[in-house]
This record gives structure tokens, sequence and C-alpha cells, in this order.
């Protein structure tokens, strides 16, 4: 746990919601400040594009980025073969090797171009899919760029804005204490936006969830899909008056058939669906015909077979990207470790971006909590530990969760400690936890490992 996470840990509710609300207010000249308007803009004219307009955008932007990979970013200079940059600066994408996760694990600085300098480039944290933790660093016209992005191409498209109250469920331990009677939330009075907790969601809370939302107006949510389905589920099996909101966005995992089903039936509102990653390496968003757009403009997405050729439409196969609205840690041919296919039927709204069918393998096992809770996304215990190549969150029992991890370099037991910790944190401390360091985790048929495993047969259908 940080020094600031402890801090805030100390302070009672109502300063937790002022520090919250504090943080908001920079936080938000960060996301909306100078440019925002602009970019939003631009991504408004974009959005009419024909095909042709964007495959020539692309080629244009794609032949300047590799250009400035083989001048500015060590690791491509560096790893590059003279064969490789040539096709580079040719513009030919294809003959590129595809790069791997682990690169940017250890070495994420070396990925950073030398030639830019911004002021308080922006680091994010993401435990990844499979478990294995990145570093993401943003310029702060880039993060601009991401958010506007998202208010015109997933929020528009849902008819509601940044600018209205909203709530989000995500990772973010908002509540500290395992065992709090409540509230399970926090209030960022700036941006109007309730912060819930995702750990704390069980049948006997979720009333208090949907108090929040009617209490604080809120008109639309959006975050986590597991979180969202559950709530949901509890609210039918209760019989809870729902919350009115407009939209629900949903993102982090796959939404099932099932889960909207749900999801509309008690909140009476439309679900959309968002697929990105923290590296904002690819975007894609529901429009209101309900089909799945990759925007373009942020990254150049194959779909490939496992000989590495393209696959065809209605065909699954791995999703790589090349990012084109990220420019200072630039990734090519980066490989998200997702399965998705490109879908043949053109979408009734008329817009030329690409249509991606299905992606797959989104949808994670639930831990559960010895008092019922349901908990997602809990490899995010992984964060920020530096001495972690990679981690597996495997629940037995309600009171027994085992914890693998490949240790590198300066791994000993105060990161035992903490792991053990930050499990028992979002759990309760009658909950054993066992760290066991391996050489490796095991990979399914298609090459990827779960990062969270329930043995209890608790799954999301």
């Amino acid at each position: 746990m940080s020094a600031s996470d402890a801090f805030y840990a100390r302070l009672p509710v109502w300063a937790q919601h002022t520090a919250l609300t504090v943080y908001g207010v920079y936080w938000h000249y960060l996301r909306f400040g100078p440019g925002f308007k602009h970019y939003v803009q631009e991504y408004k004219e974009s959005e009419v594009f024909s095909k042709k307009q964007w495959q020539d955008l692309q080629t244009v932007q794609l032949r300047r980025l590799l250009e400035d990979c083989i001048k500015y970013v060590p690791y491509y200079r560096e790893n590059w073969t003279e064969d490789q940059k040539r096709a580079a600066l040719n513009g030919n994408l294809r003959a590129l090797p595809l790069l791997e996760k682990s690169p940017l694990r250890h070495s994420p600085r070396s990925f950073l171009r030398e030639d830019l300098h911004p002021f308080h480039p922006q680091i994010f944290f993401t435990s990844g899919s499979t478990g294995t933790p990145i570093s993401s660093y943003y310029t702060i016209p880039e993060l601009r760029r991401s958010i506007a992005l998202r208010e015109v191409r997933s929020v528009g498209w849902a008819d509601v804005s940044f600018s209205m109250p909203r709530a989000t469920f995500s990772g973010r331990l908002v509540e500290p204490d395992p065992q709090s009677q409540g509230p399970f939330y926090r209030y960022n009075a700036w941006e109007k936006q309730v912060y819930f907790s995702a750990f704390h969601l069980r049948p006997d809370t979720a009333h208090q969830y949907v108090e929040a939302l009617k209490r604080h107006k809120i008109e639309w949510a959006t975050g986590y899909a597991v979180s969202y389905y559950l709530l949901a589920r509890f609210i039918l099996e209760k019989n809870i008056p729902p919350p009115e909101l407009k939209a629900i966005i949903t993102t982090s995992e796959k939404l099932t058939s099932n889960m909207r089903s749900v999801m509309e039936q008690a909140y009476r509102c439309r679900i959309y669906e968002e697929y990105s990653t923290v590296e904002n390496a690819i975007f894609a968003s529901e429009c209101e015909h309900g089909r799945l757009h990759i925007s373009p403009d942020v990254a150049v997405v194959e779909i490939l077979r496992p000989d590495g050729s393209s696959c065809e439409a209605d065909e699954p196969g791995e999703v790589v990207v090349t990012t084109l609205s990220r420019t200072y840690q630039p990734l090519i041919r980066f490989r998200l470790g997702d399965v998705a296919a490109w879908d043949s039927q053109p979408c009734p709204c008329g817009r030329e971006m690409p249509v991606i069918k299905e992606v797959l393998g989104r949808v994670e096992d639930v831990i559960v909590g010895p008092d019922g809770r349901q908990m997602v996304r809990f490899h995010g215990v992984f964060v920020n530990q530096p001495h972690i190549l990679e981690g597996q969150i495997i629940q037995e029992s309600l009171i027994f969760i085992r914890v693998k991890v490949v240790p590198i370099k300066g791994f000993d037991e105060q990161d035992v400690r903490d792991i053990v910790h930050r499990v028992q944190q979002r759990l309760s401390e009658t909950v054993k936890v066992e760290v066991e360091t391996v050489s490796e985790i095991p990979r399914t048929k298609a090459g990827k490992f779960q990062a969270v495993i329930s043995n209890i047969k608790n799954k999301i259908e």
C-alpha cells in the first residue's frame, strides 16, 4: 500500500469524500483542460470519413510513426534488424515483428521517444488480462485526446456526456475496510461522480448502491461490466426499485448477451459496450445500432491467424495493434492477448469505421468473499508489484486463496506480506492466503493463462 493510500485509509468517511473531490478538481483539469474541446471537434469531423479517407489517414500517420520509432525510440532502434528498419521506412507494417508484453513490462521507458520531453507525463498501471503488470506513459495532450474520443464515440453515441452526473465501478479501493457497513462509495462533488467499490457488492448491500445513484441524481454509469451485471441481478432478486439511468457503458470485461438482458431488465435503459485498454492501444465502441466500431485514428488493428496471416471476416483470430493516437510510447504490432473477429456486415448507422463482430475471452472468474460479496478484476492485487513478473489468483474455497507468482530480482518476504495484505483487505482477514513462487504459470492451448481462477464454480454465464 502506498503512503497516500495508507493516509486515505485513516481518514474518516467525510474526509475521504473531500479528498476525492479535491483530487477530482486536479484530475478534471488533466482530462478536460486546454485542447480538449478542439480534440472533441476533430473526432466529430473524422467520424464521417469514408473508408478511403480512413485508409489514407492511417497510411500517412503510420509512415510518420514508423520513421520516428527508428530515429527516437530505443527499443525499436536496437531490436529491429536493418531489413525491418527498411520495411518500416517504406510503411510495410506486416514485415515487422510482433511485440510481446514482456519487453514493455520489463523496460517501459525504452519505448519512450527521446526527442520528446513532455511536461508531467501521466503513468497508468495495469495488471492486464493475463496478470502481467504494464506501465503506460501518457502526455497530457494524449490523455485529453483519449477522453475526447470517449466523449464523442462512446459517451456521445449513448447520448450522454462527461458533464452529466455519472457513476463509476472500477478497481480502486474507495472503501478500504473490507468489513465496512457502508457507505460503499465516495463522491467527487466537483464532477458529480459517484465512485463505487467493486469489492463490497453483495445481495445485502445492493440497496445502498442503488440509493447512492438516486441520492446523487446519477444520469449514466460506466465501468466494470460484471459489477453492473451483479448489481442488476441483485436488484431483480431483491425487488429493489431501480434508479433512473439514461445509459450504462460497460468496460473491462466482455458483455455477454445474458448479462445485457439482465441489465436492461433491471436498469430499464440501453446498455452499451466499450472495448479498450489502459494503454489506449485500441478503441471500439457501440453505436446506436448495437455494433462495435473500431476507431481507425486510434490504432491500426490486425486480426491474425496463428501463422500470421490475416483472418477473413467472421473468423476469430488474435488482436494485434499499432498505436496511432499515442506516439510518446508507441506500440508497434502489440499483442493484446485477446481474440476477436471482424464483422462481414456493414452497419446501418452509415459510419465506415470497421466493425468487430465479437471480442472473446474477456470474462473472468468471480472471486466470492466469505460474506457473499462477489468481486471481479481481482488480479488488480498485482498492480505496482515491481518484483513480480506474472501472477495468478486461485480461489480454492471461501476461506482459502492460493496465489502463484513468478518472482524477479528483489522479491522477498515483504512482497509476500504485501500480497497477503492486499487479498485480505479485499476479502477478510479470516481468509487464508498462501503465496507460492513458481518458475512459470501454465498457459492454455491458446497460449494464455487465466489471471483469476475460481474452483468454487461461481461463473458468470
